[in-house]
């Protein structure tokens, strides 16, 4: 399985997936990892492993402009699934179309609730609204924002002395895991 990962901030989600097949769990390889953001610790973190990683300037283009630049740059890699992990943006539909039921995202919430959230906003939503439970989902992309079909979602309970930051960290925690089961389930999974 040939993966391509779009991601804007430290990815840690991706190491989860470098470890699952650095130790025989996940029959994949990443073949590139692209940003939006040069300084963005998932191309260290790319880079660091010997992946093959490449900032795109996002810089006076549109969103559909840069999403075809992007979709240049992955034509070379042929790419079976696209992640998304951190990534800041929201898709042009040219590009969910050019790969219909092959990107997956990950949120921070167990969707639908705190749709359309990013980073450390969903968490204190989700500690705002005194929920009991949160977690994270894997979901197919689709030209909605967090609107896709869900493949997989796992929870944490929210304690009282959580903050945004501590709830991040258990999440994250479920979003490695769950990343790599949905990737080791994925011919299940589509039919």
């Amino acid at each position: 399985m040939k993966l391509a990962i779009l991601g804007s901030t430290n990815g840690t989600d991706m190491q989860s997936i470098i470890e699952a097949i650095s130790k025989g769990k996940l029959l994949a390889k990443i073949e590139i990892v692209l940003s939006d953001r040069a300084h963005a610790s998932i191309l260290d973190r790319a880079r660091k492993h010997g992946i093959t990683a490449r900032y795109i300037d996002p810089s006076g283009k549109t969103r559909a402009d840069y999403d075809a630049e992007i979709l240049r740059m992955l034509s070379v890699y042929k790419p079976d699934i696209i992640l998304l992990i951190g990534y800041m943006r929201i898709l042009s539909q040219a590009f969910v179309r050019a790969y219909k039921d092959r990107i997956i995202n990950v949120h921070p919430s167990l969707l639908p609730a705190f749709a359309g959230g990013m980073d450390l906003n969903v968490h204190t939503s989700v500690i705002d609204a005194g929920v009991p439970e949160t977690g994270c989902t894997i979901h197919l992309v689709d030209e909605g924002i967090d609107t896709g079909k869900i493949l997989l979602q796992k929870k944490c309970a929210v304690l009282q002395d959580d903050t945004p930051e501590s709830l991040k960290k258990k999440v994250q925690r479920l979003e490695g895991q769950a990343l790599v089961h949905v990737l080791q389930s994925w011919d299940t999974l589509q039919s």
